[in-house]
């Protein structure tokens, strides 16, 4: 990998459509050995499900709405300007309790994570995922899933 700069102009951005809601892919292991970065707008009432990652950490920054994470034991009802790191080995869930989409700055390291919301986009595009499907794939992403992604149809 050649060093690079990256610059993404409003617009400019790759992503997918996670139940009707974007998610903008700003850095990739296409660009990044250390991260990947994602502008991602969570639809009113989706629910990640209980999961936890076994190499992977993960940063959230509000930017607009209102979510709930579970994290470890303790219930973090957040707002825009709340962050959270979590660390590899740490159960977690995260839900737009609101009635409108929400959106946070996501950052997952190592990168590549972009390559599992790709294929969440194709298996949820036509409907409810199938829960199954949905614990296959995660497991494929270092990611245990401990209770069912949920979201409002």
């Amino acid at each position: 990998m050649t060093a690079k700069y990256v610059v993404r102009r409003p617009g400019e951005t790759k992503g997918v459509m996670l139940r009707g809601q974007p998610m903008a892919f700003l850095v990739t292991g296409e660009d990044t050995r250390h991260t990947s970065m994602f502008d991602w707008t969570i639809p009113a009432g989706f629910a990640t499900g209980r999961h936890v990652h076994r190499v992977q950490e993960e940063t959230f920054y509000m930017l607009e709405g209102e979510c709930e994470w579970h994290v470890g034991d303790e219930v973090v009802r957040a707002a825009a300007g709340t962050y959270l790191f979590i660390p590899p080995g740490v159960p977690h869930n995260i839900t737009n309790v609101s009635e409108k989409p929400a959106r946070v700055l996501m950052t997952v390291s190592p990168p590549g994570h972009e390559h599992y919301f790709e294929a969440l986009a194709e298996l949820t595009a036509k409907g409810p995922p199938d829960a199954k499907a949905i614990s296959e794939l995660r497991a494929r992403f270092d990611t245990d899933q401990l209770s069912a992604l949920t979201a409002r149809a």
